[in-house]
């Protein structure tokens, strides 16, 4: 068995190797994204891993039919920049790496949160110009809020113990209810009710689409004044420049993203020797009232090292059982 890894990071090559001796089996690494043009370094492998931003071009699959490659294993949970048709079409399997650890993903939102409601980012850069002054950045102390936390899949649901921890009154909305979750009783029955009645919300969903946001200027009327967004799941889950609008005007206290719906291309890429174009990232990353960071909630050592192991288990089941817990249904 041969397989070929694309778009591999520095900080995943050392556990890809160490699986690769583990398990005997030879994994080339290859720090190109999986392209038409890159896939053509696949003819002879068995089975293709890899993960992106970018979306993936359809030629790629028609390629990876002729050279014989059924299966791509996917480093990462999200598949919507994956053509689900062009896969089927080519007869093509695909594994994703549904939870590579929900504890990191949780404890970045609480981290941000807490960051924010003690101003962290003002009174560094206070501190930073020598103003030592503890005016106007009164902290606030998460155990007086209520916390709503939007899904209750396993990020979601780790969050919910360590808001709890905190002392934080939590409720939560999902379509699919949790048995754990609903025998604390914390299921409000809608996400409007969850909006309207929590001083911060933590997004823990998938996107719902383009152009079907959670947080935009309609759903941010109904929500409390001072308010605080959390977002570690997916930016088109939020209508950005409407939120910096709530934030700026002071409706909302202040939101925490580590993800953004323009963020490929920018996200991960050293960009401080260009012309920065993206003139409402700019007032995002100048407001004192939003932290961001470049989608980073989930890059711990822990994560990366399952990203990196579980996509190769789950090619090797799929290419010797035909199957993998991990395989996505490419119906639904």
């Amino acid at each position: 068995m041969k397989l070929i890894d694309f778009g591999v990071r520095e900080d995943e090559k050392k556990y890809i190797q160490e699986w690769s001796k583990t398990n005997n089996i030879e994994v080339k690494i290859v720090t190109d994204l999986l392209t038409p043009e890159t896939v053509k370094m696949a003819q002879g492998y068995d089975g293709i891993v890899a993960y992106q931003q970018l979306p993936y071009d359809e030629k790629i699959f028609d390629t990876m039919n002729e050279f014989g490659i059924h299966v791509l294993s996917l480093r990462n949970v999200g598949v919507d920049n994956v053509p689900f048709e062009a896969l089927k079409r080519n007869d093509i399997r695909l594994t994703n790496v549904p939870s590579y650890s929900p504890e990191a993903i949780a404890e970045y939102s609480v981290a941000g949160l807490m960051a924010l409601l003690r101003n962290f980012k003002h009174m560094i850069r206070k501190v930073d110009q020598h103003d030592f002054r503890w005016a106007p950045d009164i902290g606030r102390e998460l155990n007086q809020l209520t916390v709503g936390v939007a899904g209750t899949g396993r990020i979601g649901r780790a969050a919910i113990k360590i808001y709890q921890g905190f002392g934080a009154k939590v409720i939560a909305y999902d379509k699919f209810h949790n048995p754990e979750i609903e025998k604390q009783g914390l299921y409000v029955d809608d996400l409007d009710t969850l909006l309207k009645e929590s001083d911060v919300v933590t997004l823990h969903i998938p996107s719902l689409g383009k152009g079907h946001t959670v947080i935009n200027k309609d759903t941010i009327a109904e929500m409390k004044d001072n308010a605080i967004v959390v977002n570690s799941a997916r930016g088109d889950l939020i209508n950005t420049e409407e939120l910096y609008d709530a934030v700026a005007n002071g409706k909302l206290y202040g939101a925490v993203l580590d993800v953004y719906e323009n963020e490929v291309g920018v996200f991960n890429t050293d960009l401080s020797d260009q012309e920065f174009s993206d003139k409402l990232l700019e007032r995002v990353i100048k407001s004192n009232r939003i932290i961001l960071t470049p989608h980073i909630a989930f890059y711990t050592t822990k994560a990366v090292k399952n990203m990196a192991t579980v996509s190769l288990n789950s090619m090797v089941s799929e290419l010797e059982n035909g199957s993998s817990e991990n395989e996505i249904n490419l119906d639904k």
